[in-house]
């Protein structure tokens, strides 16, 4: 396995922060980075997978892999993810219901959209393997299967040119806001909670910068110099959260998606702002690492699985909302599913690489 780095350790912070603020109202959701900007862990998360793709299609010293290798090792990821959606959308499906039947509460049959699926089980399972029909908290899996299938086509006009694969992500990217573009929902009414259309701008802007990271110190000495303005940014970005300032859709101009903040379609202010965090966050990776200790090999562990511990954490969120609805939440009961669910994501990490060790290890017949 490899060595504790910033892409994996970021990615692990990502993997923590999306599992804590999938549980609504638990007392560490006001701790997370959320609470205090207009982007969160969704857009860092995005972003890292763009990056991984530049290094897992050009390697970490620029030799570009073949076109065909790179396609190919791109659709085998998107099976696997894809493989990983439908099993956690079972998996939470079997925990609504089972949650239902245990505490005879129906109206548990409601939570997150779930009601479709038992209103309509014909159509919903058509939909689930469309990827049409999502539950709420379990929608990020299904933008990351789309990207990275479309994930190819960047790899491919990137080879020629990087500023064209980010001018093509670009103009798809400005024609949905403009145009409200995005994909429907089905069973039921209604569009994609994460808007593909316009996301994969941010997975194609990781694989870009990673490319230029690698052939010029030009982005490093850029990401210096405008490290104030990220600061900047960041700042703002907590004075408008803390003081709730948001634009009103009704009274902007149009097209209104240039000017609101909407996550769905991760409109340029949440773009601008994540951008922002990253040039302020970039170098405290290099600060950390001496100071946390073993944080940084667990968050880094977490980060080189991070598609089972993401489908773990998942679950165990659902879990903790079903907990916290029982019980009431409180302190105690916000350490104890906090707590769980940390030791849970590091199992499942430890888990994977304990399983490839010794698959690795078998002797062959």
């Amino acid at each position: 396995m490899r060595d504790p780095n910033a892409i994996d350790f970021w990615r692990g912070f990502a993997l923590i922060t999306i599992f804590i603020n999938h549980i609504p109202g638990n007392t560490f959701e006001r701790y997370t980075f959320s609470q205090y900007g207009i982007s969160d862990a969704a857009e860092l998360f995005v972003f890292l997978a763009g990056w991984s793709i530049g290094i897992a299609t050009r390697g970490r010293d620029g030799v570009p892999e073949a076109p065909g290798k790179s396609v190919v090792r791109l659709l085998a990821r998107t099976v696997e993810v894809y493989r990983a959606q439908l099993t956690v959308m079972l998996l939470a499906l079997a925990l609504i219901a089972g949650a239902a039947l245990l505490l005879d509460n129906p109206l548990i049959l409601e939570w997150h959209n779930a009601g479709n699926f038992f209103a309509d089980p014909i159509q919903s399972v058509c939909g689930m393997a469309l990827l049409t029909y999502q539950l709420g908290y379990f929608n990020i899996l299904p933008l990351y299967v789309l990207l990275i299938g479309i994930a190819p086509l960047f790899v491919l006009v990137g080879r020629f040119s990087l500023v064209a694969a980010l001018a093509l992500s670009g103009s798809i990217y400005l024609a949905s806001l403009v145009f409200e573009w995005n994909l429907p929902s089905w069973p039921g009414e209604g569009d994609w909670f994460f808007d593909p259309l316009c996301w994969q701008v941010l997975l194609v802007l990781g694989f870009v910068l990673q490319g230029w990271n690698l052939r010029t110190d030009i982005l490093r000495r850029w990401s210096r110099k405008l490290f104030p303005a990220g600061i900047a940014i960041v700042v703002l970005g907590v004075v408008l959260a803390v003081t709730e300032i948001r634009p009103d859709p009704m009274v902007v101009p149009e097209p209104r998606l240039l000017f609101t903040f909407e996550k769905t379609y991760l409109t340029p202010a949440r773009l601008l702002h994540f951008l922002g965090v990253l040039l302020a966050f970039a170098p405290v990776y290099a600060l950390l690492v001496p100071r946390i200790g073993r944080i940084v090999g667990y968050l880094s562990q977490l980060g080189r699985n991070s598609l089972a511990v993401f489908s773990m954490g998942s679950i165990l969120s659902l879990l903790g909302q079903l907990v916290r609805f029982q019980t009431g939440g409180g302190l105690l009961i916000d350490m104890l599913v906090a707590g769980s669910g940390l030791v849970g994501l590091g199992f499942t990490a430890w888990f994977v690489e304990w399983r490839s060790r010794s698959r690795s290890s078998r002797p062959r017949a």
